[in-house]
């Protein structure tokens, strides 16, 4: 019996999983599998991976062929690596010590991309922050210029509205020409006052 070890699309809509299974070639794709293997969940950080080894090495050897994408999923998990050392008819303890040396090689990796991904994500934060703070010096030295400007225009219109001095220093004037031309009447007035005394005088003379 032909089979194929593949990835079958599990989960929600947007959050899916895929589980590892082996299908009958004679049967259509989605149909139901022969055995499942394990999954996989790529949308965590890290990938979250979980495979039954012995069970897969079981199905390769029977003659199982693996598709595309789950040949890559079970090299990354060290699987194809561990099958090529039992072809190679390596003694179980060859085959462990080989595997752990590999194990080690696979993790120091995983780290070196796990700290790259974090120093990614802490450029990415800090070039966010530094952005936002460009943007707020920026909106308010634009609003710097237009508050100046509507202080101004206020106190244009204060000026504009507050009513003009009355002109209180025309009056002292005004009362100053008024005395000045009362000063000539009184004057006049007294100088006729002689010429009465004098009519009188002349009244007496007139009877010698």
């Amino acid at each position: 019996m032909a089979t194929t070890i593949r990835l079958t699309r599990m989960g929600k809509k947007k959050r899916p999983f895929y589980r590892l299974v082996v299908l009958d070639n004679r049967r259509r794709r989605d149909g139901a599998y022969l055995a499942n293997l394990g999954y996989y969940n790529p949308f965590i950080e890290p990938h979250e991976v979980k495979l039954h080894g012995d069970e897969i090495i079981a199905w390769l050897k029977k003659g199982a062929t693996v598709s595309g994408t789950a040949k890559a999923l079970l090299r990354a998990e060290g699987i194809l690596y561990r099958y090529s050392l039992i072809r190679q008819g390596l003694s179980d303890e060859e085959i462990a010590t080989q595997v752990a040396r590999w194990q080690e090689g696979a993790d120091a990796r995983t780290a070196r991309r796990q700290q790259k991904l974090a120093e990614e994500a802490r450029q990415a934060a800090e070039a966010k922050a530094k952005a936002a703070e460009a943007a707020q010096a920026e909106a308010e030295a634009d609003e710097t210029p237009a508050e100046a400007g509507e202080e101004a225009e206020a106190a244009e219109e204060e000026t504009a509205e507050a009513p003009a001095p009355e002109p209180e220093a025309a009056e002292p004037a005004a009362d100053a020409a008024t005395a000045e031309e009362e000063k000539p009447a009184a004057a006049e007035g007294d100088a006729a006052e002689p010429d009465a005394a004098d009519d009188g005088d002349e009244g007496p003379k007139e009877e010698g």
